[in-house]
């Protein structure tokens, strides 16, 4: 039985054990990455979590909430494809 030395990035992108990790890093990526993705959004929204897809975003302007609620597959699919992968499937809005 060969041992190479592996390195750690590929290790937890092809091991099935560690599906779940990095899932969790990439769903953390979001919303720490959120308004590097969406500059424009700054001062208007703000990325809390990622649940199961779910992205909850924090957004205290009604008007603004009713946009980005109008704008939500778009604005999944420009945050999956930051990603490099479907890690976002919705999208819900918290006070």
């Amino acid at each position: 039985m060969s041992h190479r030395i592996r390195k750690i990035g590929e290790v937890l992108g092809t091991e099935k054990e560690f599906k779940n990790f990095t899932k969790k890093a990439k769903e953390q990526t979001v919303v720490e990455k959120f308004h590097e993705i969406f500059p424009k959004l700054k001062k208007l929204a703000e990325a809390k979590r990622v649940e199961n897809g779910i992205l909850f975003l924090k957004v205290e302007n009604s008007v603004m909430r009713s946009e980005l609620n109008i704008n939500k597959n778009k604005t999944i699919e420009m945050i999956n494809k930051h990603v490099g992968e479907k890690i976002i499937d919705d999208i819900k809005f918290v006070n």
